[in-house]
């Protein structure tokens, strides 16, 4: 007998197994994207985290959360500052896209004033995604690599950086480096 028939019949007579389905054997989660700057190693080798800063702007946590309404979720994107546990940007919407997070770092960023932070993904959309529609994923692949490459890179001075390239600035760390050794 098929599963579908036997599903059938024991669910018209109310007959249910008490052994639940067997759980699949879950994959193990990658390497972590980036680097963990609060991760601290005992002497036991054993990895903690340490949540703390000695002044404003060092540390910055974010976390979203959802809750019901009548009308549907609604979702909500905090930034907090770990020296003075502060909420120092926050985003609300009624859907979880990547912008509630980067509206959050940006009002994060416009309330904190001078903070040695850009939003990498924000001028991304700005400048690349939301220009056009695009054909193919490869017109897409090209279109960021050659921003990343031609603009962020070699055109875009940033204020951490001293107002200087990205390109800029390794060149003149290189350089320095190369000289004291």
């Amino acid at each position: 007998m098929s599963d579908r028939t036997a599903w059938k019949i024991t669910s018209e007579n109310g007959w249910w197994s008490v052994f639940g389905k067997k759980k699949g054997k879950g994959s193990k989660p990658g390497p972590p994207v980036h680097d963990d700057l609060c991760a601290v190693t005992d002497e036991d080798g054993r990895t903690r985290h340490v949540f703390a800063a000695d002044g404003p702007n060092q540390l910055w946590l974010t976390d979203i959360t959802e809750h019901w309404t009548a009308e549907g979720k609604l979702y909500l994107c905090v930034v907090k500052d770990v020296w003075g546990n502060k909420i120092v940007g926050c985003s609300i919407g009624s859907r979880m896209q990547a912008r509630l997070a980067v509206q959050a770092l940006e009002n994060a960023v416009q309330m904190r004033g001078d903070v040695a932070m850009e939003s990498f993904f924000a001028l991304l959309q700005q400048n690349v995604l939301n220009r056009h529609r695009w054909a193919s994923s490869d017109q897409l692949r090209i279109a960021i690599v050659t921003w990343v490459e031609r603009t962020y890179h070699r055109r875009r001075k940033q204020a951490s950086l001293g107002r200087l390239t990205p390109v800029e600035f390794e060149a003149i760390m290189n350089t320095t480096v190369a000289l004291a050794a």
